[in-house]
């Protein structure tokens, strides 16, 4: 594991202790994040903030969903959702907010009281009304981030709680799956949940190495010839899309391996087909998110040029009002919407490389 891989409490607590106006890093032309797009993600911050619940959470859709569509309609109403509010907090503090302090300062305050709330005793899994490992994982990485901010104890017992999880839920391939068993494994659920592990492992929870190596061999047994990323190990059986290819990045980019020649190729492949997806897809919003880092940790002209073609396309597509809307929900692509335009704001380590 290289030596990036893990960053100490002290770096993380100066990178995000003090509140201020978001600001691109230093290396990225003036040109690439431009006041337009400051303004966009302002609106959109504003938005998401008036949209939070009492109790500290967003609503979101949650149910049992298949490809495009969720199988059972009853179960498919607007509820309080772990994950949302997980994703609604990163966006606050990307913005460089931290809890109880800055402008969102208390609405990151409550959205962790409300991600804590959920968090099972019994053994660290992070659910709420019927939520699963995707979710788990995101509520996670975002615990992982207060904790590197704020050392707060009671944080750190949950964030532990939930890393034991997810290290018993890893399966003999070594990925993971929808439910915290070690059965199944594809990659979408097993990025979301080795970018959770690196996160704690950046801020002092003990991760053991045979966990991420098994993690990346199985990562790149879903890697194709071309430079795609299928969605389960069993090339015969799986499909290879934009969403899975920039999650075969990321997730080698998480376990450190920055100079993968897998990781090359699979940059390339993205280049070739960036606009292969429309906002109107169900997974436009999730393969920019990730898309956004891939990008943004290969640094350079392909960043530049993805950045400027990705936050134009946002910025069309934002409402009068300051949200965005996609077929998961309101909350949900406003959140994305802003993490994306402020990967490159360099206030969430998780984002660096």
């Amino acid at each position: 594991m290289k030596g990036t891989f893990v960053l100490s409490a002290l770096v993380l607590a100066a990178a995000l202790a003090v509140p201020a106006p978001t600001r691109a890093d230093d290396s990225i032309p003036e040109d690439v994040f431009t006041p337009e797009v400051q303004r966009s993600v302002d609106r959109g911050l504003e938005w998401l903030a008036s949209r939070q619940n009492e109790n500290g959470s967003w609503n979101c859709v949650v149910g049992y969903k298949l490809n495009e569509r969720y199988e059972n309609d009853t179960e498919t109403k607007q509820q309080d959702h772990v994950c949302i509010t997980a994703l609604a907090g990163m966006a606050f503090l990307a913005h460089g907010d931290v809890p109880g302090q800055g402008r969102y300062g208390q609405v990151i305050e409550k959205a962790l009281d409300y991600v804590l709330s959920c968090v099972r005793d019994s053994d660290g899994y992070i659910s709420k009304n019927g939520t699963r490992m995707y979710e788990h994982a995101f509520s996670t990485m975002f615990l992982a981030e207060i904790y590197g901010m704020s050392r707060r104890q009671d944080v750190g017992e949950k964030l532990r709680g939930a890393i034991r999880c997810i290290l018993n839920s890893q399966n003999n391939e070594g990925g993971w799956r929808y439910q915290p068993t070690p059965v199944d494994a594809d990659l979408s659920v097993t990025v979301s949940t080795l970018q959770a592990l690196r996160a704690a492992r950046n801020v002092g929870v003990s991760v053991p190495k045979p966990a991420i190596d098994r993690a990346v061999k199985y990562i790149k047994g879903c890697a194709q010839d071309d430079g795609s990323f299928n969605y389960q190990i069993n090339r015969g059986m799986t499909r290879s899309t934009f969403p899975l290819t920039a999650c075969g990045v990321v997730a080698l980019h998480s376990a450190g391996e920055y100079t993968e020649r897998q990781a090359d190729r699979a940059i390339r492949w993205l280049q070739r087909n960036k606009a292969s997806m429309n906002l109107e897809e169900y997974h436009f919003m999730y393969g920019h998110y990730y898309a956004v880092q891939a990008f943004y940790v290969n640094g350079g002209r392909a960043f530049e040029d993805y950045y400027r073609e990705i936050s134009r396309r946002l910025i069309q597509a934002q409402e009068g009002d300051g949200h965005w809307h996609d077929n998961v929900g309101d909350t949900y692509a406003t959140a994305m919407a802003c993490v994306i335009m402020q990967v490159p704001c360099h206030y969430l380590p998780i984002f660096q490389k």
